[in-house]
Order: structure tokens, then C-alpha cells, then sequence
């Protein structure tokens, strides 16, 4: 795989720990372990594809789950929960950006950085997109939204192994969605000091 093949990878699978981190992370676990388009054997990161790694991420997306039901996705967001859970997602997002490069050979630690940016980006972007979707829907639609969340990292990260050049279109697509939120913000601020 050549390198840009190799930074197209870890761009699709930060992003996808972004928007939700454990799901996705155990697919790309899964699909390493049985060396369907990455491979973290022979990496500093081959414990990404442990099955006692894959474990703990199951336990994640299972613990995620029951607190999202019990107490509701915005209140998990809001709490020490989700800041546990936003510091897990852009750990995940590093070590898989880094990942993607240790499986060819290239230097692991540009792959922290960008993966961490890119992490950032999806959950900054994915964070306010499902709260502004949220605060339009009723409870029931609302309780929804971890899945379609859950969903579309699933498919970013799957897409990217399976075709790399895909995260491309999946970082216009976040990229489109942030811009979109910071002109709707400056808007309206922009009215209110109006009012003033």
C-alpha cells in the first residue's frame, strides 16, 4: 500500500472513532485480526487486534448502550461520561491513524497527530450536528441518533478498509457539516448584537 493509500486509511478511521469510538474500533480490530485489509501484527500496535483489546471494546459499546438508555444520550454527552468517552474516542483515533501507517512500514507518530486532529474534527462536527438534531426531535426519534451515529462511523471505517480513497469524501463530508455549524453560529451571533 502506498502511503497515501495509508494516510487515506487512518483519515477514514479516525473519523470514524470520532463520531462514535467503540464500534467502529472493533470492527477495524476485527477486520485486522483476520488481516481483511489491515494488519496490525508486526506494529508497536498489534495489541489493536488482541482479542483481549477487542473484549474491552465490546464492553465499551455494551456500557455505552445501557447508559445512553437509562439516562439519555444528551445527559451522557454532557457528563464525565462523555468527557471519558470524547478521551477514549480521540485516544482511538490516534492510535488507529497510527496504526494504519505501522502496517506499512512508515513512522508511526505522524499518525498520533493526525489521527488526533482528525478525531477531533468528527466529534467536534458530530457533537453539535446530533445536539442541534436532537433539540428538534421528540424523546423517542432523539433516542435514535446514537444509532445512526454508531452507523455512520461503522460505514466510514468499513468503507476505508475496504477502498482508502473513500475517507477522502468522508473529511469533505465533516469539513462541509463544520463550516456549515460555524456560519449558522455566526449568524446568529451576528443578529443578536443586532438587537442590541
Amino acid at each position: 500500500m502506498t502511503l497515501f493509500l495509508a494516510i487515506c486509511l487512518g483519515i477514514g478511521l479516525a473519523l470514524a472513532v470520532g463520531l462514535r469510538p467503540f464500534l467502529p474500533a472493533l470492527l477495524v480490530g476485527a477486520l485486522a485480526r483476520a488481516d481483511l485489509g489491515i494488519d496490525f501484527d508486526g506494529t508497536d500496535l498489534a495489541f489493536l487486534e488482541d482479542p483481549t483489546f477487542l473484549l474491552v471494546l465490546l464492553l465499551g459499546v455494551i456500557g455505552l448502550v445501557i447508559a445512553e438508555r437509562r439516562l439519555g444520550a444528551g445527559r451522557v454527552e454532557h457528563g464525565p461520561l462523555g468527557a471519558a468517552v470524547a478521551g477514549i474516542s480521540l485516544g482511538l483515533g490516534a492510535l488507529l491513524f497510527a496504526g494504519a501507517l505501522g502496517d506499512d512500514g512508515y513512522a508511526i507518530w505522524p499518525g498520533l497527530i493526525a489521527g488526533l486532529a482528525c478525531a477531533a474534527l468528527a466529534q467536534a462536527t458530530g457533537r453539535a450536528f446530533f445536539r442541534r438534531i436532537r433539540a428538534r426531535l421528540d424523546p423517542d426519534a432523539a433516542a435514535a441518533l446514537p444509532v445512526y451515529a454508531e452507523g455512520a462511523g461503522l460505514v466510514i471505517a468499513g468503507l476505508s478498509v475496504l477502498l482508502p480513497p473513500l475517507a477522502l469524501l468522508a473529511l469533505a463530508f465533516i469539513v462541509w457539516l463544520a463550516v456549515g455549524q460555524r456560519r449558522r453560529e455566526a449568524a446568529k451571533y451576528a443578529g443578536l448584537r443586532v438587537l442590541r
